[in-house]
């Protein structure tokens, strides 16, 4: 009687490492929906002020299209990581080795979220240097 339960007790012990990318992928999601904020701020503001110059329009659009493709690798990386969860669960209920498939959801979330974390980079980096141009041209 005690070998199911302890199985089962073994399978949610597992499942923590997902949830707990689940966590950080959340954060990541909030952080990026905060930045595209702002970027939706900045350009609404440059318009109602009337200077809205070609080159900061650009530069705040591709940071906008770069922060949408990190939002959709990093929500894939949710998506994947719960998909892995359920995996590990699904496996143990069926008492059957599910190990590709969970390796495809836990790698395929992980990869998802570097991939997204190099896009916030991008992004930061090009906000970066846009601030940089306009402190040395001011």
């Amino acid at each position: 009687m005690t070998e199911p339960l302890s199985a089962a007790a073994h399978v949610i012990q597992l499942a923590l490492t997902p949830i707990f990318l689940l966590t950080a992928v959340g954060s990541l999601l909030n952080v990026f929906a905060t930045r595209l904020g702002r970027i939706s701020d900045r350009i609404q503001a440059l318009k109602k002020e009337g200077r809205a110059n070609s080159l900061e329009m650009r530069r705040l659009r591709l940071r906008s299209k770069i922060l949408d493709i990190a939002v959709s690798l990093t929500a894939a990386a949710g998506a994947m990581t719960c998909c892995s969860a359920i995996t590990l669960f699904l496996g143990t209920l069926r008492d059957s080795g599910h190990a590709s498939l969970l390796f495809f959801f836990f790698g395929g979330g992980l990869l998802c979220a570097v991939a997204g974390l190099a896009c916030f980079v991008g992004e930061i980096t090009i906000a970066g240097r846009a601030l940089r141009d306009e402190n040395d041209t001011g």
